[in-house]
């Protein structure tokens, strides 16, 4: 084996170190029949909350139909997420992985993050071709003339609430694609999921699980909903045959217990990241406001019912799997963190019943 006979351009191919099939067969890659030559190296720049790094990852399967044996780099500030068997190179943001960045080169490069750093980011990077924003004149810029409109719509409330392109449509015309539909992805520790499985079994005795998921972080706290409401729900669904569950994080965390306690449903506290996904993968259905939960329950495949109240509904894609409900007056505080209305806000407006009917009728 001569080193000219190296095969560089192998997925197996580990800078410094054996590769995997060398590692377990001890083959090298003048006899090596597990030789997979990369088609394309492709860089993902989403950095963003985890919902939102969730929702890109559609574009994995789209690039993989393209581009069989592409080759995947994601820099994000939430690696956990992603699934490592779908991904190459997963970094985390920080010094260390953006001089490595730096300082290689990709066929396509995709930033889908507004922030000033993953733009400088992708106006940087050297790669082939680049999609969405990227940094021009002290301001963001559209990479390709195909991001203009997610831009606009970021610019201005009015052109946002006009939009009628679903987020996952919109981030494919910014790559030039049509969306149809690709799935989300994300990381399941599968141990952790047969573990789950087996508590929920022992625990709902053969009843429908529906896990409710009370929380949406402190951003924007007009979408949270009242505990009144939260109780009468789970109070419905346990008559109806359901065995709700009261879902959420540490913060989250005094509140369940309180519901759960006045409500007679179970809450199994709040968890890791990866233990909260697997839990979840045992639900059936979720009920949830707009927050990491809808990503993860899309991802998971449930059925769910959405509480939207300050969004645009479009955005959304559900896979015709869930229901959206809304106030039905509307609501007048788009993106807002404060209500207008004051403390009865139009999420007031949403009853137990409108949403367990939604359940239902997804049954």
């Amino acid at each position: 084996m001569q080193i000219n006979e190296v095969k560089y351009d192998c997925h197996y191919f580990r800078t410094g170190i054996p590769c995997i099939p060398n590692k377990k067969e001890g083959v090298e890659c003048n006899n090596c029949v597990y030789y997979k030559p990369i088609s394309k190296r492709i860089l993902i720049i989403k950095l963003g909350a985890l919902g939102d790094v969730i929702r890109t990852t559609p574009l994995i399967q789209k690039y993989k139909e393209i581009y069989p044996n592409c080759h995947f780099t994601w820099v994000t500030l939430s690696p956990a997420v992603l699934p490592a068997s779908e991904i190459n190179t997963i970094y985390k943001w920080d010094a260390s992985s953006l001089y490595i960045i730096e300082k290689s080169s990709y066929d396509i490069a995709i930033n889908l993050d507004k922030d000033q750093e993953a733009c400088l980011l992708l106006k940087h990077v050297d790669a082939k071709e680049k999609y969405g924003y990227t940094w021009e004149n002290q301001h963001i810029a559209p990479a390709t003339p195909a991001a203009t409109h997610k831009l606009m719509t970021g610019f201005f409330d009015g052109i946002s609430q006009e939009n009628t392109k679903s987020y996952l449509e919109e981030i494919f015309e910014i790559c030039h694609f049509k969306f149809n539909k690709e799935p989300y992805l994300i990381h399941k520790n599968v141990d952790l999921v047969n573990q789950w499985k087996k508590k929920w079994e022992a625990l709902s005795n053969g009843k429908k699980i529906v896990g409710l998921n009370t929380g949406c972080g402190p951003r924007w706290n007009t979408r949270l909903w009242n505990n009144e409401a939260w109780i009468k729900l789970a109070k419905k669904l346990t008559e109806a045959g359901f065995y709700p569950v009261f879902l959420g994080g540490e913060l989250e965390h005094e509140k369940n217990l309180k519901l759960a306690e006045d409500s007679g449903a179970f809450y199994p506290g709040h968890f890791s990241l990866e233990e909260f996904i697997a839990l979840t993968d045992g639900c059936e259905y979720i009920v949830t406001q707009v927050s990491m939960m809808m990503h993860i329950a899309t991802a998971l495949k449930k059925r769910m019912v959405l509480m939207n109240n300050i969004f645009n509904k479009h955005e959304f894609e559900l896979y015709d799997r869930g229901m959206i409900v809304e106030p039905e007056n509307g609501c007048s505080c788009y993106f807002g963190n404060t209500c207008q209305k004051g403390p009865e806000s139009c999420m007031h407006t949403i009853t137990a019943d409108h949403v367990f009917n939604a359940l239902v009728s997804i049954v």
